[in-house]
């Protein structure tokens, strides 16, 4: 089985790519609702409070709200949380890739996974890509949030073409390019290479 990573910036759509794959039967690992579940974790709530304090609680329970206002206002802050985080998730996407060893390739969906030089563990990246205006604008008409806070949270995250350099396929969702033909040219040369690597297990066994 292949393990591929997808990623793109806020705004860019690559949960309305990860659906369209969704609906093609290959499973989808969600790094960033994994990570929100986490924080039930008691663990990480003592890792979380151990780094932050009582401050970005809300009746005994990490408020994401107001731990996103600290981390992406302090590059340090966000730093340590990452620290915390990331091997917690791999660790929950390792015992979910168990469970889905059937499909001929799987996706991890993670906003940060080049940032994080988390490429190393698949063997392709997918990066969807649209216009900077085009995902701000997203971002507003889909979140309950400010023009200035999402600006802070792109200048966060890497310039698109830095994500574009290291992919291995690129999806264009600006608007004027339709999202099904990109998504089956590539699932259909994954296939193809989950199939080659199938055979060459077979031959060798």
């Amino acid at each position: 089985m292949l393990k591929i990573g997808i990623t793109g910036n806020i705004g860019s759509g690559k949960s309305t790519v990860c659906r369209i794959f969704k609906s093609l039967q290959i499973p989808v690992f969600y790094a960033d609702i994994e990570a929100r579940m986490l924080y039930y974790d008691d663990d990480i709530v003592k890792g979380v409070e151990a780094l932050f304090g009582k401050s970005v609680f809300t009746q005994g329970e990490v408020d994401t709200k107001k731990l996103a206002k600290v981390i992406f206002s302090d590059s340090k802050a966000l730093e340590k949380i990452n620290k915390l985080m990331h091997p917690a998730v791999l660790k929950r996407y390792e015992i979910w890739l168990e469970a889905h060893n059937q499909a001929p390739y799987t996706l991890h969906e993670a906003a940060v996974l080049f940032e994080h030089n988390l490429q190393h563990h698949f063997h392709k990246t997918i990066c969807v890509t649209a216009p900077a205006e085009i995902r701000l604008k997203r971002v507003l008409a889909r979140d309950n949030t400010t023009e200035e806070e999402v600006k802070k949270r792109m200048e966060k995250q890497w310039p698109e073409e830095k994500k574009v350099a290291l992919a291995d396929y690129i999806i264009i969702n600006d608007g004027n390019r339709f999202l099904i033909p990109q998504v089956m040219e590539i699932h259909s040369l994954l296939v193809k290479e989950s199939n080659l690597k199938r055979k060459e297990k077979k031959r060798k066994e």
